[in-house]
């Protein structure tokens, strides 16, 4: 595993034609479109573009399938522009691109999506090219909204499942993400893969959905129910996680080691734009911890404020900021002021003695951190990036 670096991101990529409106309307009704744009959208684009926002130092891959069209051809510029390696990312002329119309409610951020499967549904298993890539991890997403992928053959197993059998046999560290699909049978798609999957990423909607538990009311999470379902998704096959990530906070059940809470950043209403990519943005500070070998902990700390810092735009990566400044938004805004109280920051730090130490932003001005006392600090590789 030393030897393998970098972050090989495989599956959606969509163009988001991303349109504010002043209101829902009811069927039949009417709703302005105050302004509109076209940005990122999808899995693998968004996390990605993530990581490179954040200023990630390692390879970032992409795999997928897109058209010759001109969504695909903005997909490729971008791609070059933000240093992702694109060689792995297929064009067909048989599908257009897929693209989301997303419809985000000013006021709120709320959105609802309207998706155009495009490319995306029939990309394959026979699309990815995993022999060239030596990445350190491979992520794929997402489960349920890849028709080709999705569909269960004899024996129960898909597509997903022997993709990340093989990457697995490859030596990869594999994770993979979830959509809120009404429809789809989540237990028959996401099933066959579980025991191929080092870290599964979900939702309380989506970890519900796998697991048949109540995992919502009210537009909040039961926690009880969460970690319930996690627990039950781990002994399913997961190798070595099952993140769950919501509204009020993110769990962490790890098969060794002790179980994670923390809270959601503190963000003020008026600096909410939408909340379009946040799932993402959170995958992707939380897996830029864990390819950093950085203790999950961390790894969940960045990923919550990664995807903090995503709400402050109403595209899925127009306000992501290097890792540094998101950590430090967190940290001075503070975690879990809303219905999880039993939620701390990793290492219970406000409840203990701290130090301040410095953190360079991107713009050289110094901020401040504060970290427990007497934390034993690991020498890392010249690749490795510390959380401090």
């Amino acid at each position: 595993m030393a030897d393998r670096l970098g972050i090989l991101a495989g599956g959606h990529w969509v163009i988001d034609h991303v349109k504010m409106i002043d209101a829902w309307p009811p069927q039949d009704a009417l709703a302005s479109i105050t302004s509109q744009r076209n940005a990122n959208g999808g899995c693998a684009y968004n996390l990605l573009k993530d990581l490179s926002l954040m200023g990630a130092r390692f390879p970032l891959q992409g795999a997928g399938l897109i058209s010759h069209d001109p969504d695909g051809e903005a997909i490729l510029r971008d791609c070059d522009a933000l240093g992702i390696d694109r060689t792995r990312i297929r064009q067909t002329d048989a599908a257009p691109t897929s693209y989301t119309d997303v419809m985000t409610v000013a006021s709120t951020g709320r959105r609802t999506f309207f998706y155009q499967r495009g490319a995306n549904a029939i990309l394959s298993e026979e699309h990815f090219d995993l022999r060239s890539s030596n990445a350190r991890i491979f992520h794929l997403g997402y489960f349920c909204l890849l028709d080709a992928l999705d569909r269960v053959g004899p024996g129960g197993r898909n597509g997903h499942a022997r993709l990340l059998e093989r990457a697995s046999a490859m030596g990869f560290i594999t994770s993979a993400d979830m959509v809120s699909n009404e429809t789809a049978d989540f237990p028959a798609i996401v099933g066959p893969s579980l025991p191929h999957l080092d870290y599964l990423i979900a939702n309380e909607f989506e970890i519900g959905r796998l697991t048949g538990r109540a995992c919502a009311r009210d537009g909040h999470a039961k926690i009880n129910a969460v970690m319930a379902a996690a627990r039950e998704v781990l002994e399913r096959g997961v190798r070595r996680a099952v993140v769950v990530h919501f509204r009020e906070g993110a769990v962490i059940v790890p098969r060794d080691g002790k179980e994670i809470r923390l809270g959601s950043v503190a963000v003020p209403a008026e600096r909410i734009r939408g909340a379009a990519g946040a799932g993402d943005a959170f995958a992707a500070g939380l897996l830029f911890g864990i390819h950093e070998a950085w203790p999950l902990d961390q790894a969940l700390e960045l990923g919550v404020c990664v995807a903090a810092a995503s709400l402050e735009d109403a595209t899925c990566s127009g306000s992501i900021r290097p890792w540094r400044v998101c950590l430090q938004m967190g940290r001075l805004l503070g975690y879990g002021n809303q219905p999880l109280a039993m939620m701390r920051p990793p290492n219970g730090a406000r409840r203990r003695k701290t130090a301040r130490h410095p953190i360079r932003t991107n713009r050289g001005r110094a901020v401040a951190s504060e970290l427990p006392r007497g934390r034993k600090i690991r020498k890392r590789t010249r690749h490795e990036q510390d959380p401090r």
